[in-house]
């Protein structure tokens, strides 16, 4: 069992709450069993291609589906989950890096969008351990009807 980078994939009972990359939900620590690996959400190869690691459900777990929602376990839990928005141009490059703090984060987001027309795309992280977590595109109103 090796990741796309050829490292070790290692499970353990989760010690943090994660959260599961596939569900987008928490871990249940001292409970769930977890996957650890290294994993880039890029599709371009270059400088700010962040690979990083990840952690998923050993057992098979439903994706995430609310896709015009961030996911509401982890906005609640700002202390579980510390977050960085990041944002990225068409070329796949860094334009803003914002920690969400005390902020909302689907404001932010929205802020981010109307104010940044050269973003493409946020991926939000754990500020902490870097961790990726979900890519946030930009949509059509029609889109979310």
């Amino acid at each position: 069992m090796r990741d796309e980078f050829g490292h070790q994939i290692t499970e353990k009972i989760a010690t943090g709450s994660g959260p599961c990359r596939v569900s987008l939900k928490p871990f249940k620590k001292g409970i769930d069993k977890r996957m650890l690996l290294t994993h880039s959400p890029f599709e371009m190869d270059n400088a700010y291609n962040q690979p990083g690691p990840i952690f998923i459900h050993s057992e098979e777990v439903e994706e995430y589906a609310d896709i015009f929602r961030f996911p509401p376990e982890i906005k609640a839990d700002k202390e579980s989950f510390p977050l960085t928005l990041i944002g990225y141009n068409k070329e796949q490059q860094m334009t803003i890096s914002l920690l969400v703090g005390d902020d909302d984060v689907d404001e932010l987001i929205t802020e981010i969008f109307d104010s940044c027309p050269d973003v493409e795309y946020l991926h939000a992280r754990n500020a902490q351990a870097c961790c990726f977590i979900c890519k946030i595109e930009r949509i059509n109103s029609a889109d979310a009807l």
